[in-house]
């Protein structure tokens, strides 16, 4: 906003307020004088310049209240007094800008070691990756730290195609690293595990793992669990896929035809499973091609607006699809399902949001 065709355009502001208060001091009667306020003009400018333009400004307000004040006759002068104070008044801030700048600087840096922590736990997906068409989105509750305890991703291997999205319970740093934990077991165990349970079991041992390691530091990891969501895609079987539901949200399958609730599974969140029996056995259900995977986090089905009302998605998509069927696809999917969560919660987000769309593509013709 303060910028044109790339030039800061910051300086207008504070110097054009100069201009005017001088030009009303001039105007005006020697019992009205107005000139001393250009002691406000510098501390304007340091909250939107740059360093070099609040120093200018400041020197700009000293020459002008001068310059102006002795253009008065002598009983109409304000005098030392004010001069003291628009020197000082322009001094202070120049600081304030110093110290402003470098806050700057810093929030900038931890940003970009934010974004990069992101991007190691989220790694980006290329396009096609594993042989599906993704679409993902991840918007943190805390807009500084950009990350958070939702994780997702996918896994090409000799066994196929294996995708995980899910939740560490609680916030901070260490939900954080609970996700890099099981998402770096998740990218070893699905490319080498032959049998997708066996790939559950080692999510659930990492992550009590994760928990003992937390305790043995004095760190409280107690109660900490993850809800998540396993698929596998045979590569033999190009009509179904498998998957286990660690107490996660149900997935979704939307079609241009309308929209399917996957069954809930039957696991313990991981990290709780030594409290059930046997584990259940992954669930196998048709999902043909050009069938979209809708996969959410709870700051989707959580959130609330005004007046304490959950977001509709389930309703939504099915009226999106109806209305045009390429809604169905992934990238439009996550689109719908982004913009309809931030309008219905006024853009407060309470809990990490993760959306994440996929579909196996329909093969080429004559294939």
């Amino acid at each position: 906003m303060l910028r044109v065709r790339g030039r800061s355009v910051a300086w207008v502001a504070p110097l054009g307020l100069l201009l005017a208060i001088a030009a009303l001091d001039w105007f005006t009667s020697g019992d009205f004088r107005t000139i001393s306020w250009v002691v406000l003009v510098p501390g304007i400018a340091a909250a939107i310049c740059g360093l070099w333009g609040t120093a200018t400004v400041a020197v700009l307000a000293v020459v002008i209240y001068e310059l102006e004040d002795h253009a008065w006759p002598h009983q109409f002068r304000s005098g030392l007094p004010d001069f003291i104070l628009v020197v000082l008044g322009g001094l202070l801030a120049v600081l304030a800008c110093a110290v402003r700048l470098r806050g700057e600087r810093r929030m900038l840096r931890m940003q970009d070691i934010a974004e990069t922590t992101r991007r190691a736990v989220l790694r980006p997906l290329p396009p096609g990756w594993g042989g599906l068409d993704h679409a993902a989105v991840y918007l943190a509750a805390d807009s500084v730290a950009r990350v958070g305890g939702d994780f997702y991703d996918i896994q090409p291997g000799p066994q196929g195609t294996r995708v995980l999205l899910g939740d560490v319970q609680g916030k901070g740093l260490g939900a954080v690293a609970a996700a890099s934990a099981l998402l770096g077991t998740f990218r070893e165990a699905a490319y080498h595990e032959p049998l997708l349970v066996t790939v559950a079991d080692r999510l659930e041992a990492r992550m009590l793992r994760h928990i003992r390691y937390g305790a043995a530091i004095g760190r409280d990891e107690a109660d900490r669990f993850a809800t998540a969501v396993l698929f596998g895609f045979p590569p033999d079987d190009p009509a179904h896929v498998e998957f286990i539901n660690f107490g996660h949200e149900p997935a979704l399958v939307v079609t241009p035809g309308g929209i399917r609730s996957l069954p809930p599974g039957g696991r313990l969140p991981l990290g709780l499973g030594d409290l059930g029996g046997r584990p259940p056995c992954p669930l196998c259900v048709p999902f043909a091609p050009g069938e979209t995977l809708l996969l959410v986090t709870d700051g989707v089905s959580e959130a609330r607006d005004t007046s304490g009302c959950f977001f509709p998605m389930y309703d939504r998509v099915a009226r999106a699809v109806a209305e045009d069927p390429r809604a169905a696809e992934p990238g439009r999917l996550v689109r719908l399902i982004r913009d309809g969560t931030l309008r219905h919660c006024g853009g407060r987000l309470d809990d990490d949001t993760t959306i994440f769309a996929l579909r196996r593509p329909h093969p080429p013709c004559g294939a």
